[in-house]
């Protein structure tokens, strides 16, 4: 029997796979990897190739979605198959189907673990990770008017909660939804709904480059946070809930943020 085995990237470059992935790598019959659903700016295929000292086949969206991974089923009906996915490899809903493709086909599957997102943008923020509530993707507003987004920020604060919201990313065409476009466009349904939900006195978090060397995390008022320049992607938004004076002391420090969270926070 065949398997296939799911390995994380990580977050940023060709050194960001854990070890035990490493060795999933070397020891497979075949390797694909895809790279369209998040950004890993430092990653060389290069680089991971000469590390691995194996050959990787790169998977297009079309490939796995469109195409139903068939080569990647192929290859792991009698033989080991690894797929390299950023992050932490499940976390894109979009494997999900393959996963349950492959064993509906007998074909044995394996997860191997990555860094991911969830995770790191809450670690960089300092805020608690437990006292998150439902995160939300943000769209592209010229593809898709949703007001997803605002409504799942409501709902969390009033319960108290923080807000992760990923920034959409369209890889393959190099666009990257940035967190001044996205703080506009919650202004704007802010204008339309008039729930005081976000304005520009709300407190946000923004993220850039989770898991690099050179992150950048910024907490302010959106009035202040339209202006600053978080460099390159991709960009994580955290709406902050209610905040424990140990969540305040963490966004002071290690975020930048200004006076008064005390009442920004209710």
């Amino acid at each position: 029997m065949g398997e296939i085995v799911f390995v994380g990237l990580g977050l940023h470059d060709d050194v960001g796979i854990s070890l035990r992935g490493l060795d999933e790598v070397k020891s497979a019959d075949t390797v694909f990897a895809e790279l369209y659903t998040s950004l890993l700016p430092g990653f060389s295929l290069e680089k991971f190739e000469k590390t691995c000292g194996r050959r990787v086949n790169m998977m297009s969206r079309a490939d796995l979605e469109e195409g139903n991974a068939q080569a990647i089923v192929k290859a792991a009906e009698n033989h080991k198959a690894v797929l390299l996915v950023p992050g932490d490899p499940l976390i894109a809903t979009t494997h999900i189907s393959l996963r349950i493709e492959a064993e509906k086909h007998g074909i044995r599957t394996r997860i191997v673990h990555g860094a991911s997102i969830l995770s790191a943008a809450i670690g960089l923020s300092g805020l608690h990770n437990y006292k998150f509530g439902k995160s939300v993707t943000i769209p592209f507003p010229d593809e898709t008017s949703s007001e997803t987004p605002y409504s799942v920020i409501s709902q969390n604060k009033k319960l108290g909660l923080h807000t992760l919201c990923l920034l959409d990313i369209k890889v393959e065409s190099g666009r990257f939804l940035n967190i001044h476009d996205a703080l506009n466009e919650f202004l704007r349904l802010e204008a339309e709904r008039k729930e005081r939900v976000i304005t520009e006195e709300t407190l946000v978090v923004g993220i850039a480059r989770a898991g690099s060397d050179d992150p950048t995390v910024r907490a302010g008022f959106i009035r202040d946070m339209l202006n600053f320049d978080f460099g390159g992607p991709p960009y994580s938004l955290i709406f902050p809930g209610e905040l424990h004076f140990m969540e305040i002391e963490a966004l002071t420090v290690l975020a930048g943020a200004p006076e008064g969270l005390e009442r920004a926070s209710k």
